[in-house]
């Protein structure tokens, strides 16, 4: 390929880039990352591997057939070493990220730079740099909002980047060139080359996906724009927590102008929505505002927050001591509990009647509206619903003394909420609550904020950093368990499969002729081995078919043959034939002392075959014919069989859909049909074998099904996929929709 084709400006770009240490936050994602794209780079090569067999195989000339193999036989040799290059390459782009002027003005320059590379180039350069092209175009559009996302996180945390600057080491463009740079050491032709980028594009850039979603978790953990969002093309990325947020937002009276025109700021709109619909329900009503009453005292900001110091964390009547999960989640009366503390007031200096002003009012009832939801939430467990509960009035507090809980998301108290929900999701009825640090953690969280919460927010933020540190903790652990169960799971089905394959073909060929014991001893208890080893290295040795081609030609070996030219072939093919089948029965370590026995009876048995009367045994071999009568009911049998499939398959298609857009992480439920039910969390899809693999809290297997035993499933409504999204945004999306349902 030129060196000087579009894709190479990318490479020059990054080569100029500063040579900063990697930042703390981002060694962590570098080392997943080349990890994960090493592990997807071999699933490429090993499919280049079968592409590159199978053409040699349908080659129409020996010259052609040369070329395949000869490609095959390049890139293995130097597989390895395009593997380690392509690795160093992308932790490179780590160390020293390529920069540009803007996204809209480094796409501007991709497209002049190909515009004008492509006119210059060759015919075979012009094919890849399409081919190039195409993938790159491809997976920006289908990754848009994680790789803006990571975009924006890592021009935060990169020194010397920024909003004009970006940077983004994960970019598709930087991936491809690093593989073009790594490939350019195999000597292969155009062909051979376009089928290794489209097997890249299919394992690796297809798939960037799960490695964009880490990235951008990692990054979130580390609390580097945490609540950031990405409303697709029509609309525009939103960031709550960007710098210049002034932490006073949304504080001001009714009308908020300031707020509303922050551009993107998603959340501080919302609550400025809420706020606006909750002011037109009050005008609706024809309540007058309570300013312009001169026999009431608004009560409001510092007197407010000083009269709710006084409120217990909990309401007389639902004190609970020990375990705060006891009972069930009780939704308190927060407005009720206001007016009560009002009561009280009511001897004020003036003599007038204390009231909220409207403000405080629409945040108590935003409040009340918020529990209201997360006390409704399918998605989150019963124990930590139950505990979530109890800060009802400690949240009321917050959120009266810091108003920003709602427009802010990384507000620390909204934060520390959000967490122990997704800590919880996995959370089962049958899950063992005294013994799990987990559970305790969260118990403790609650605890401490019902004991020590004096209104300081601090001591939310302080809760919600040592929470975070032991979760970061635990998820060590699990996903290092989760590792290892999935590397099982797929090595035992894949074994499975195997044997499932290798004795379903010999018993099918076996059931179709009338073999002497010997023969069968070797085939089911010898061979048998040899296949499934094959079957299991096919990927990579590509013996399999040799294996069953030995079957074959045994059982035809076995057979009479009459013709002078079948018999001649009969002696060109047998010897071989005991070659190989000695050969890989040793390779199995069969037992020594009974192969030479078996493999005299074998040699006895063809030699046998090749003195038989072919006329008579042919006879004895062919199954016998059926009736043409009774052949037409097993045809109508099979013919109501299939249409039943058909109609089954036609009434779960709507779930198959479902299932396959459930991705790797996602939480689900199952509820068995004794009523008990347990959630898990999808670990991996082997394709394969058709096998989704689920796990719990702890990274162990719980429970594998296919693709249509899941859509069964959630057709009889005993699969429920939970929501994965942060517990407030969910919240206050179910508020803003209740609201405009009630304002028609």
């Amino acid at each position: 390929m030129n060196k000087q084709s579009g894709i190479h400006y990318l490479r020059e770009h990054r080569e100029a880039g500063s040579s900063n240490p990697v930042p703390a936050q981002v060694v962590r994602i570098r080392d997943t990352v080349v990890a994960g794209l090493g592990d997807l780079l071999q699933g490429a090569f090993d499919a280049v591997d079968d592409s590159l067999f199978e053409l040699a195989n349908n080659a129409r000339s020996n010259n052609e057939q040369n070329r395949y193999f000869e490609a095959m036989r390049e890139i293995r040799i130097k597989r390895k070493g395009v593997e380690r290059h392509f690795q160093n390459a992308v932790a490179q782009l780590f160390a020293n990220p390529p920069r540009s002027g803007s996204v809209a003005a480094d796409e501007s320059l991709a497209s002049q730079t190909n515009s004008d590379s492509l006119s210059l180039v060759g015919d075979d350069d012009l094919e890849e740099q399409v081919a190039l092209n195409a993938m790159i175009t491809k997976s920006k559009a289908h990754f848009q909002g994680p790789l803006l996302q990571l975009q924006t996180r890592f021009s935060v945390v990169y020194p010397g980047a920024s909003e004009d600057v970006p940077v983004n080491p994960m970019a598709p463009e930087h991936l491809c060139s690093a593989f073009v740079e790594a490939i350019q050491a195999l000597e292969i032709q155009i062909r051979e080359r376009l089928i290794l980028l489209k097997q890249f594009d299919r394992y690796v850039v297809s798939n960037l996906g799960m490695l964009l979603d880490e990235a951008n978790r990692i990054l979130i953990q580390a609390g580097v724009i945490p609540n950031f969002r990405y409303h697709g093309k029509a609309g525009k990325q939103q960031d709550s927590s960007a710098p210049g947020t002034t932490s006073g937002e949304a504080t001001g009276g009714e009308s908020a102008p300031a707020a509303s025109g922050q551009q993107g700021h998603h959340e501080g709109a919302m609550f400025e929505q809420i706020r606006q619909m909750l002011a037109h329900q009050r005008a609706n009503s024809g309540i007058p505002p309570r300013a312009s009453d001169p026999n009431v005292h608004v009560i409001g900001g510092a007197e407010l927050a000083s009269l709710l110091g006084s409120l217990p964390q909990q309401p007389p009547g639902e004190q609970v001591s020990g375990n705060l999960s006891a009972g069930e989640p009780v939704m308190v009366d927060l407005y009720q509990v206001v007016q009560q503390l009002l009561s009280r007031a009511e001897n004020t200096s003036d003599g007038k009647k204390p009231a909220l002003n409207e403000m405080d009012e629409d945040l108590i009832n935003l409040v009340s509206m918020l529990f209201e939801f997360i006390l409704d939430d399918y998605n989150l467990s019963a124990p930590v619903q139950v505990l979530i509960s109890r800060l009802q009035i400690p949240i009321l507090k917050v959120v009266i003394k810091d108003k920003t809980f709602f427009s802010k998301a990384t507000h620390p108290a909204r934060r520390l909420l959000n967490s122990l929900a997704r800590a919880g999701i996995g959370w089962s009825e049958s899950d063992e609550k005294a013994r799990d640090k987990l559970y305790e953690q969260i118990h403790a969280v609650v605890a401490r904020i019902l004991n020590e919460f004096d209104g300081d927010v601090t001591l939310f933020e302080t809760l919600c950093d040592e929470f975070e540190q032991f979760l970061a903790r635990e998820n060590r652990k699990s996903s290092l368990v989760e590792q290892r169960t999935r590397e099982s799971e797929r090595g035992r089905i894949k074994s499975q499969k195997a044997q499932e394959t290798v004795d379903e073909l010999l018993q099918k060929k076996l059931a179709r002729y009338k073999l002497q014991e010997p023969v069968r001893n070797i085939l089911l208890n010898g061979w048998s081995r040899v296949m499934f080893l094959a079957y299991l290295r096919d990927d990579v040795e590509h013996r399999w078919p040799q294996t069953v081609r030995v079957v074959d030609d045994l059982i035809w070996c076995l057979h009479p043959h009459q013709d002078d030219e079948e018999r001649d072939q009969w002696v060109r093919v047998v010897p071989g034939l005991l070659k190989s089948l000695r050969a890989g029965l040793e390779e199995v370590s069969y037992n020594s002392s009974k192969l030479d026995e078996m493999m005299s009876d074998l040699k006895h048995e063809l030699t046998e075959a090749f003195r038989a009367n072919a006329l008579a045994e042919a006879m004895e071999d062919s199954p016998p014919e059926e009736p043409e009568d009774e052949d037409e009911l097993p045809i109508s049998h099979q013919t109501a069989i299939q249409r039943q499939q058909e109609l089954e398959e036609a009434a779960i298609a709507e779930f198959v859909a479902q299932i396959d857009a459930i991705e790797i992480g996602n939480w689900v439920e199952f509820n068995l049909v004794n009523g008990a039910s347990f959630r898990c969390k999808l670990s991996a899809i082997i394709e394969e074998a058709d096998c989704f693999v689920f796990v719990n809290r702890m990274g162990l297997k719980v429970i594998e099904k296919s693709r249509t035993d899941l859509a069964h499933e959630m057709r009889r409504g005993r699969l429920t996929v939970l929501e994965q999204g942060a517990l407030i945004d969910r919240a206050l999306d179910a508020v803003v929709g209740t609201l405009r349902s009630k304002a028609g």
